[in-house]
């Protein structure tokens, strides 16, 4: 039998589950200013995807580099829900919110 399907499933929905509560802190704490930070990591995550040999490793890591990719997009999606009220607004940002 060969797991190695499930257990990259299972890693991808582990990660999935992790990056939902960063984007939310980063985007309470810095704003979407941090964006970058994201971008910097998925393209390392991602290149060392390419450069890794193991069956298992090369696609998480590639599952890990795409997650902070697509955190791009949440965290601006994120401010939006803060300003919508569905987030709390981190009180000592507020003018970040009202320049929008």
């Amino acid at each position: 039998m060969n797991f190695i399907g499930i257990v990259i499933a299972i890693a991808t929905f582990i990660v999935i589950g992790f990056f939902h509560p960063i984007v939310i802190k980063m985007e309470y704490y810095f704003g979407v200013n941090c964006w970058w930070i994201f971008l910097v990591a998925g393209i390392i995550f991602l290149t060392a995807s390419l450069f890794i040999e193991n069956q298992v490793t090369s696609p998480i890591l590639g599952v890990i580099g795409c997650s902070c990719l697509w955190s791009i997009l949440e965290l601006f999606e994120q401010r939006e829900r803060v300003l919508k009220g569905w987030f709390p607004m981190n009180p000592k940002r507020k003018d970040d919110y009202n320049k929008k």
